[in-house]
């Protein structure tokens, strides 16, 4: 029988007692309304970026109001210990304050009394995030009032269950924050594994000789556009993928579709090709995107099509790779106009390796293995937090489920 298990027979055998917050809590503390119009002294003015894990971080907070100030606003003080809940559009947000603070409009603070242990609290509250969004006003911004807040319920085991409760999610919390920690190490150290090989593999120097070709030679390069809001019989049912930065950051590098589609008569003249290379050049300046399909894009994007007598020359999965270095030339390449973007007549002379089609394949053959074991981890690694994830719910919320005392 486990410690929590002999607590539980000790000391509540026949269940608990279920009370009202505003029973067991000793203050409320409601936020402010307003942001203070000066930030002129050392008390700690609280905002949703503030919070790091189950805390309100020291190193973090940067901004202070005085004592006149809080006085001025009729504002209370946050006391050491207090639990700090989200009342406001980042509804599910919950943490302590390890020194006295105000906040900011987005939380309200939580006192507990003498039969609350905080950290329980906390741990409680997170299980109560859909009933708070229920809970919440209809409008633009969710809000719960302070009302709201008083009227939860919440299982009131004896002071060393609750302790015992928070001891097993503490080291159940520890441990789920150091496995997420060395999965993203792994990654990282395999990413830099891969981009230090890729570079290495398209550097090229007197030990391997190659010819060197200016962009302009090689390729057909065209502008994308996007064809008139206003006008729906350009988009209406259409079936011709339009490429946008959302495309690359929601599905990828390498494109079979798009999430917006256009009609035939929103096209100017011809599709781009597939196995069209497509680069931003302004805006999110040095993203590009291999497309497997005839398509369009916006004109953020420059496209790059081989020119025919370089169709068996160049193989586009190798120029895809020699993209990741082109990119970070565009972002040190750009013209200073109404806004950023590269300096295209540069680009058309940018010059690339062009080595042989069979060392193309090869260093082709290499990367794919390489990119493939990288989006492996990386595919992996959400799914393996998000299973920790649940994983740490289900203990949670069976932990602080409790059996009902009779009256």
């Amino acid at each position: 029988m486990s410690k929590l298990e002999e607590l539980i027979n000790e000391l509540c055998p026949d269940g608990v007692e279920y009370k009202a917050l505003e029973e067991v809590c000793s203050d409320f503390i409601v936020p402010m309304r307003d942001r203070p119009k000066v930030f002129d002294g050392n008390i700690p003015w609280c905002r949703i970026e503030d919070k790091e894990g189950q805390f309100f971080n020291k190193s973090l907070i940067g901004l202070g109001v005085s004592e006149k100030t809080v006085k001025q606003m009729n504002l209370k003080i946050y006391p050491i210990g207090t639990v700090i809940c989200s009342c406001s559009a980042s509804l599910g947000a919950y943490a302590i304050n390890t020194q006295p603070l105000v906040t900011n409009q987005t939380f309200i603070g939580i006192v507990c009394g003498e039969r609350l242990y905080n950290k329980y609290l906390l741990y409680y509250m997170e299980t109560q995030t859909l009933k708070l969004v229920s809970l919440s006003n209809s409008g633009t911004i969710p809000y719960v009032s302070r009302k709201k807040f008083e009227e939860l319920t919440i299982p009131l085991p004896p002071l060393p269950v609750q302790r015992e409760i928070v001891r097993i999610l503490d080291n159940f919390t520890e441990l789920t924050a150091e496995l997420t920690a060395e999965l993203t190490a792994e990654l990282t150290a395999r990413k830099k594994q891969y981009e230090y090989y890729r570079d290495l593999l398209l550097t090229f120097d007197d030990d391997r000789p190659v010819k060197w070709m200016a962009i302009e030679d090689v390729f057909d390069i065209r502008n994308g556009y996007t064809p008139s809001k206003n006008e729906p019989l350009f988009w209406e049912n259409g079936k011709i993928p339009w490429f946008r930065m959302e495309d690359i950051r929601e599905n990828g590098r390498i494109l079979s579709d798009s999430i917006q589609h256009i009609t035939p008569q929103a096209v100017k003249g011809k599709l781009f090709p597939a196995y069209s290379i497509i680069l931003a050049t302004s805006a999110t300046i040095g993203e590009h995107a291999l497309l497997l399909i005839d398509a369009l894009a916006n004109q953020r994007f420059t496209f790059f099509n081989r020119k025919t007598k370089y169709i068996d020359k160049l193989d586009m999965k190798y120029f895809y790779y020699y993209c990741f270095i082109l990119d970070e030339w565009c972002k040190n390449n750009t013209t200073l106009g109404n806004f950023l973007s590269v300096d295209i007549s540069k680009l058309k002379r940018f010059k690339f390796p062009l080595p042989s089609l069979k060392e193309q394949e090869r260093i082709v053959a290499i990367l794919d293995r390489f990119d493939a074991l990288c989006n492996d981890l990386t595919s992996g690694l959400p799914a393996e937090i998000e299973a920790r994830r649940k994983q740490y719910e289900y203990y949670r919320d069976k932990l602080l489920t409790f059996k009902e005392a009779k009256a």
